[in-house]
Parts: C-alpha cells; structure tokens; sequence
C-alpha cells in the first residue's frame, strides 16, 4: 500500500482480506460499547499514524472489533481520521495465538482460521511469530487437494507445496492430502521379491527381499515391480520383459474430481500439464514448478 490512502466503503464484502504489510494494523484497548455506533465514533475521535489503515479493538473482557478507516491526506506523522467502516465486531471476530503462524503470510493465516473453524463470515485475529498481530476478514482459501505416494514420509510433493506457501506471493491456499499408501497397494501381493524405483522411496522392508531399478541388477530376479509406465519402460530396456506390477502413479490412481488437484506424473518430463482442475508436475518437479502449478490452479478457481 505504501502511502495510498485506503478507501473505505467495500472492504467489509472481501473474502480473504489480509491487511499488508501488517504495520497497516494498529492493536488498542478499548473500554467502550462494543457496537458498530461505538468502535465508530470512538475511532473517529482520535488520530491515527499516517500508515495506519486498520484499526483492532480489544478489552478487557476478550472481545474485539475491526474498523478499516480512510485517512486524511497529510503528511504529517499523526492524521485524522476521514471515514469507518465497521468490518467486525464480538459476535464473528475470534482471536487465535499461534507462534508457529507467520502474520504476513495468507495462506498461513487462512489454514490457522480454517483449523479453528472461522469461515467466509467471520474474521480471525491473529497473534502469530514474534507476537505480532494482523487478520485475516472472511477466510475462504482455495482447498487443493495434493495426491502423492507414501512413503517417503512426509510425501514429497505435498512437503514441497507446504514449503512453497510458506513463502509464495499466492493467494490464501490450504492444502489437503490424498495420502496413496504403498504399503497398502502391496498388502495384496506376495512375490519371492520386490524391485522399486529407487532408494529414496523408502520401501526397504516389504516382507521380502527389495532391490532398487535404478541401481540396474545385474540379476534378472523373480521380482514385482512397484512402479509407474515409466518404471515398467526401464525394466523392457534392461531385462527385456514385463514383471508382474503394481501401479503407483498418482495420475493413473486418482479419480478424476472437480476439486483443484496437484499430482506428479513420471511420464511428463518437462513443464506443467493442466486437466480442468488438475495440475500435474513432473515426478522431479523443483518448487518454482510446484508454485507455477498452485497459481495456476487459483487462477483456474478465480482467486487469483
């Protein structure tokens, strides 16, 4: 925002308001009635700094109301204050402490709002890392769905896309994660061996001998392949044959939804594929791609 003046008058009707940077917001005690007639002719009585643009009320009693105000054009350190809008008072506004929450990040603030149960008509206060207060006003985060296989543990694609909102300029977005167990898809198969694609999966202990299809065997075992299209390619190449498999593509195992989805595919090997909803990311994808993809989804959504 800088030094704009922020025009009151539809901030109230915004899902998804996050005031930034937070210096915007200014945290007082308040003594009076707790009424939109109240806060308003309170806040209007007094002056405000000259980047302050939302004003939080509190009192003794656990309560709180938001007002945005307009300021007045000044240079000056210390203005007046020109117009109010009331965006929140005791009966939808909730105060939520959480260390771990960075108060200049949406998306964390939605997922702690969404936790806590504070929707589309509420708003939640937060007092999240180093005590510093902002809000979010009527959270409605994009919800993306994140498939992946497991283990390794955490998933990685899911691991990479929390790791991306904890820093991306993206809207507010709260992921939720289709775990595919692969463990689970073998509890059906009992072979005399089990080849996986690499050591990393973290399939080492499988009730029977596991050897890994990257490091190439030089040994044709009676083995089950846990893999992808992809995988089963590399066995054609070096053994000349087809194992008895087991799928574990996310792509080939997910049922199609129209829920904003992010998956990885092995068979797609350079940029980002978007299917209605879905977004894939190759198996390898890096977190700029990760960050491509879930801007992608949110434009698709419209909250971009």
């Amino acid at each position: 925002m800088g030094g704009e003046i922020l025009r009151v008058g539809t901030i109230k009707s915004q899902k998804n308001f996050v005031p930034l940077p937070y210096r915007r917001v200014s945290y007082q005690p308040y003594a009076g009635a707790m009424t939109a007639a109240g806060v308003t002719a309170h806040v209007q009585a007094r002056e405000v700094y000259r980047r302050t643009d939302i004003v939080i009320l509190h009192n003794p009693h656990g309560e709180l109301a938001v007002v945005a105000v307009q300021r007045t054009e000044s240079d000056s350190l210390f203005t007046r204050v020109e117009a109010v809008e009331v965006l929140a008072l005791p009966e939808t506004c909730v105060f939520l402490e959480s260390v771990d929450t960075d108060p200049a990040n949406p998306s964390a603030l939605a997922s702690l709002a969404r936790a806590h149960g504070v929707g589309p008509d509420g708003t939640a206060v937060v007092q999240g890392a180093f005590d510093h207060i902002n809000l979010i006003h009527r959270p409605d985060p994009l919800v993306v769905r994140v498939v992946e296989v497991a283990p390794p543990e955490p998933p990685k694609l899911f691991a990479m896309a929390e790791h991306v909102l904890s820093y991306a300029q993206l809207p507010p977005i709260c992921l939720e994660l289709e775990r595919i167990d692969l463990r689970s898809l073998c509890a059906g198969v009992h072979p005399e061996a089990y080849l996986v694609p690499c050591r990393s999966g973290g399939l080492d202990d499988l009730g029977a001998s596991v050897h890994f299809l990257d490091e190439r065997p030089p040994v044709r075992q009676p083995w089950t392949l846990i893999g992808c299209e992809r995988s089963l390619q590399f066995h054609r190449h070096y053994y000349g044959d087809e194992p008895p498999r087991v799928e574990m593509c996310p792509r080939r195992l997910t049922s199609a939804s129209d829920r904003p989805t992010l998956l990885k595919c092995c068979l797609l090997e350079f940029g980002i594929e978007l299917e209605g909803q879905t977004a894939i990311v190759p198996w390898g994808a890096d977190l700029a791609m990760v960050e491509q993809a879930l801007a992608l989804l949110a434009r698709e959504a419209g909250h971009a």
